[in-house]
């Protein structure tokens, strides 16, 4: 019996075309109704029948058909959504102004920030209309972060001395990043850690046992990114000297040893003087006072607590010695250097930005 009803356009797949549609189908990220269609139009390359794709993919006949004209008229860019108009604008500008201005130059009674209920029910809005305008300006009430200006006077000076280093070391010289890490505590938690499972994350009790305290002399390579390391009982300045002697000990005689570091007192004690002085290739370079944030170290550091200490239980001073020195290890055997990119003309103008914005909130 010949078939009736209208011819079915036959859909042919370029290898192109098919490589983007897989793309589209393992792409982690992509929209899940377009990822359908990619599935669709795949489906139907192999299988010409709309039924067969239909009762396959569990969905209507009508949406293959759909999607396998959409695909033959306007290939690919026939399977994204076109753009909507939207409802129109249920705020005015004016009323864009009033809350931006509310937040940033006044607060609510009582309070220290505004929240966006409380904004919400001050402007006679919604608290989600109240979230999406701080979001497109980027206000932040309910952020509060630190800063310190430095109130050393020889704060170009040493912000250009220490950046130089890092952005052009000398030749015949090797630059480390020296700090200690202090009071590193063993934290063993009160109860064990129950892992992580499908649908829950890892979990840990609240509270825990001290089990002692370290300090970390660390050294950072600036040139290679290699981390020398020691665990010590203490950040005395005869401590602070053994590390210099194992950093002596650790590069070619021939190379001059350049040691930036922060005006911690120990830093200064008379047995790092008479260190000094025996050692001449030894070359200290003082970061400003409160900008440890110029110390490179401090970046390891961080990782540091992030990676191997913060979600850690330690029963013991040699555990969490071990765990700290193997976290030194897989980092030196990743080799990678920390990059410094901020030149000390850009610090030093940012800082002066910073310090004209600051006088001008305040009148000065």
């Amino acid at each position: 019996m010949p078939r009736t009803g209208r011819p079915k356009a036959e859909l042919t797949v370029t290898q192109d075309e098919r490589v983007e549609l897989e793309r589209l189908i393992k792409r982690v990220r992509t929209n899940r109704d377009l990822a359908f269609r990619a599935r669709i139009i795949l489906a139907c390359s192999k299988e010409p029948s709309n039924s067969v794709v239909a009762r396959r993919l569990r969905c209507t006949k009508q949406t293959v058909g759909k999607w396998r004209n959409r695909f033959i008229k306007h290939r690919l860019d026939g399977l994204y959504d076109e753009p909507r108009v939207g409802g129109p604008r249920k705020i005015t500008d004016e009323q864009v102004e009033e809350i931006i201005v509310k937040t940033l130059e006044t607060k609510p009674e009582g309070h220290t920030h505004w929240s966006t209920r409380k904004m919400a029910e001050k402007a006679g809005l919604s608290h989600t209309m109240i979230g999406r305008i701080w979001r497109t300006f980027g206000l932040k009430p309910h952020v509060s972060e630190s800063f310190k200006l430095s109130p050393d006077p020889q704060l170009v000076a040493k912000v250009r001395d220490v950046v130089g280093l890092y952005m052009n070391p000398p030749t015949n010289a090797v630059v480390f990043a020296v700090d200690e890490k202090s009071q590193i505590q063993a934290l063993e938690r009160a109860q064990p850690v129950l892992p992580m499972d499908l649908g829950q994350p890892e979990r840990q009790t609240h509270n825990y046992v001290r089990n002692g305290t370290l300090d970390l002399f660390a050294a950072l390579n600036v040139a290679t990114g290699e981390v020398i390391a020691r665990c010590k009982p203490q950040h005395r300045a005869q401590d602070f000297v053994g590390f210099l002697r194992d950093l002596d000990a650790h590069v070619e005689p021939e190379l001059e040893i350049h040691v930036v570091l922060d005006n911690l007192s120990t830093h200064k004690a008379p047995p790092v003087h008479r260190f000094m002085l025996r050692h001449p290739r030894f070359h200290l370079h003082c970061t400003p006072a409160y900008a440890s944030w110029l110390n490179l170290v401090e970046r390891f550091f961080g990782l540091l607590t992030e990676q191997a200490l913060k979600r850690g239980s330690f029963t013991s001073i040699p555990q969490l010695r071990a765990a700290i020195l193997d976290y030194v290890e897989s980092h030196n055997q990743r080799n990678k250097p920390f990059r410094w990119t901020k030149t000390a003309d850009e610090i030093l103008d940012k800082m002066r930005r910073f310090g004209l914005r600051t006088q001008q909130v305040y009148g000065g």
